[in-house]
């Protein structure tokens, strides 16, 4: 199976090249990763400024350096890089949970949504921030999962999102198929004042909230279980679509 390779945090990541030792072993893999980390950029593009890749050798291994984000490269490299269309797009492993209203924000699932869009089966991955630093285990089960995918096959514009508990593999608890928790971020900004007497502001670190419905994502995650959410790209409101037929706005 041919399969694109590509995360949100850089070329250079572990988690990338943790993946890419694994998957290589039974696939043919190809690296396109932005050339530094691209984290929280969603699904941004770029438009006013020209994509230039560079081939690189990095943690035992080669690929392609973007100076883009993560669906420049998948974009980059189905229509230009690659000689052949990739079977299936893998974007990670992301160090820490990419659950919840964290996937409007995350380069590592826009990267798999931009693969879903193209029409190519795609998983993101992400492994919550561990002690362990190692990512051995999720890429493995990465290895069984595209199996199982292709097998059945995933609907068209679906990916899934797959998340990793941060305990070691043996306390794993199991696979949760989960939904979206839409708990909201513990957000704040720091107000500074530069050298030259100016205001600023830093953005300050999220705290996220996990849903405490056991169905979701981060609750999965609570009770170190591997969450896997299908997500669809189409994000039209469809019992709210039949409500504003029923008003009375002028539509013909």
């Amino acid at each position: 199976m041919n399969i694109l390779l590509t995360n949100d945090d850089g070329i250079h990541a572990q988690g990338l090249w943790a993946m890419e030792r694994v998957l290589a072993c039974e696939h043919k893999v190809s690296v396109v990763a932005p050339d530094k980390e691209r984290s929280a950029v969603g699904h941004s593009i770029t438009l006013v400024n020209p994509l230039r890749v560079n081939r690189i050798q990095t943690n035992g291994g080669w690929g392609y350096a973007v100076n883009g984000t993560p669906a420049d490269c998948v974009k980059l490299a189905v229509l230009e890089l690659l000689e052949t269309r990739p079977d299936m797009v893998i974007s990670g492993i992301n160090p820490g949970a990419n659950v919840g209203i964290n996937l409007n924000y995350s380069g590592t699932v826009s990267a798999a949504k931009e693969a879903a869009l193209m029409g190519i089966p795609a998983i993101a991955v992400s492994q919550d921030q561990s002690p362990y630093h190692e990512y051995g285990a999720a890429a493995h089960f990465i290895g069984s999962l595209i199996t199982k995918v292709m097998e059945k096959g995933l609907p068209s514009g679906t990916f899934l999102n797959v998340n990793i508990p941060a305990c070691p593999p043996e306390k794993i608890r199991g696979v949760c198929i989960t939904r979206q928790g839409i708990s909201p971020l513990r957000e704040n900004l720091h107000k500074r004042i530069d050298p030259r007497n100016q205001i600023y502001y830093w953005q300050g670190i999220e705290t996220q909230v996990f849903d405490q419905e056991p169905d979701t994502d981060g609750a999965a995650l609570c009770q170190n279980c591997i969450s896997i959410t299908p997500v669809q790209c189409d994000m039209t409101d469809y019992r709210t679509m039949e409500q504003l037929k029923h008003w009375d706005i002028g539509q013909s």
